[in-house]
């Protein structure tokens, strides 16, 4: 017997003896929850970002929040999890302390929770103005290099945010959210990735935390540069770090601290440290005329979208011509991710970076 003959002859068994009773209403319950969610996958909602004024709206196919603008455009998804754990930041023109010329500063984070969304949700609202606040502090100092000034200020900024989220008052908050689904004596068990990006005129800084990622795509056939390096348990400079303070590093599903995390470095998780530090990694990346754009994105899309399959779409949409391609390239890159059989939130934030849109 062949094997179409044993599927057709499934498929008819199966219409001559249908489910009763209890089966029957559960394949209903099944059927009516897939219905809803096709019907909420059937648009994006639109997001216009705080602080981001050229922000306009667009329609697309597929569940999540897509913001568009003239020079940038940030996707995020659900995907295939239960819950949106993931938060985008965009914000523009946020600060000139600092610049040499008074010139523009933008700021754009992807945070990507776990255990919960409201570690993600106040690195949202706060870090920019952290930052801001440390480099006003920083730019005084004229004994520091411009490198070393980033890196100290981008530090506070994170030990702050971090202080904020792992306090009795930042807990006692979190519980009072309304988008909080976590008990309040487990908030302590929340935490969140940081990956930030400040884009200045001449150069561009990027401080992470975690395992979301920042590349930067350059043209002329030049290879993606990452401007980070993700943290993860197994890498052995941080796993020389966790086991130096005391830690262990159980490799279950993947490498995890503890057995639990499976990322080394992130903003809250007070259980876990001091072996999950919130400490950043921080680059200053000088900007050439061959730059297109920066690519931040939440693990959700570099666990199966590579750095130079990314910034080949993010190259097509800008061969498109038009005007809001971040946009179209933010979204194209969230439908591969799922395509791709991603399994977590997928945001991506995509910075147009070539010289005349500045």
């Amino acid at each position: 017997m062949s094997m179409a003959q044993v599927c057709c002859d499934s498929a008819v068994a199966a219409t001559a003896a249908p489910a009763v009773g209890a089966e029957a209403e559960a394949r209903a319950r099944a059927r009516a929850e897939r219905r809803s969610r096709a019907g909420e996958s059937g648009a994006w909602k639109h997001a216009v970002a705080a602080g981001t004024a050229d922000a306009t709206r667009k329609r697309s196919l597929g569940a999540g929040e897509l913001l568009v603008a003239r020079k940038h455009g940030a996707a995020s998804v659900a995907g295939r999890r239960r819950e949106m754990e993931d938060a985008v930041s965009v914000r523009d023109a946020f600060c000139a302390e600092g610049t040499a010329d008074g010139g523009r500063r933008d700021f754009y984070g992807v945070f990507d929770g776990h255990g919960c969304s409201h570690v993600a949700e106040a690195c949202r609202d706060r870090m920019h103005e952290l930052v801001a606040e440390e480099l006003a502090a920083t730019a005084a100092d004229s004994s520091v290099s411009a490198a070393a000034a980033w890196t100290v200020a981008m530090e506070r900024s994170f030990a702050r945010m971090d202080a904020e989220v792992t306090s009795a008052g930042g807990r006692a908050a979190a519980a009072r959210s309304s988008t909080c689904r976590c008990d309040a004596h487990r908030c302590d068990h929340v935490g969140s990735t940081a990956v930030v990006a400040v884009v200045e005129e001449h150069s561009v800084i990027v401080a992470n935390c975690g395992d979301s990622r920042a590349v930067l795509c350059r043209g002329d056939g030049a290879p993606p540069l990452p401007l980070s390096s993700d943290h993860k348990p197994d890498r052995p400079d941080e796993l020389e770090r966790i086991e130096s303070a005391g830690g262990r590093v159980i490799f279950w599903e993947g490498a995890r601290v503890l057995g639990v995390l499976a990322m080394s470095r992130a903003v809250g998780d007070g259980y876990l440290k001091p072996y999950v530090s919130s400490v950043p990694e921080v680059t200053v990346t000088d900007r050439s005329d061959g730059d297109e754009c920066l690519i931040l994105g939440s693990d959700g899309l570099w666990d199966v979208v590579s750095n130079e399959a990314a910034c080949e779409v993010a190259r097509a949409c800008l061969r498109r011509g038009r005007a809001k391609w971040c946009a179209e390239a933010a979204a194209l890159l969230t439908k591969l991710a799922l395509a791709r059989r991603s399994s977590d939130n997928v945001s991506v934030v995509v910075i147009d970076l070539r010289r005349r849109n500045h």
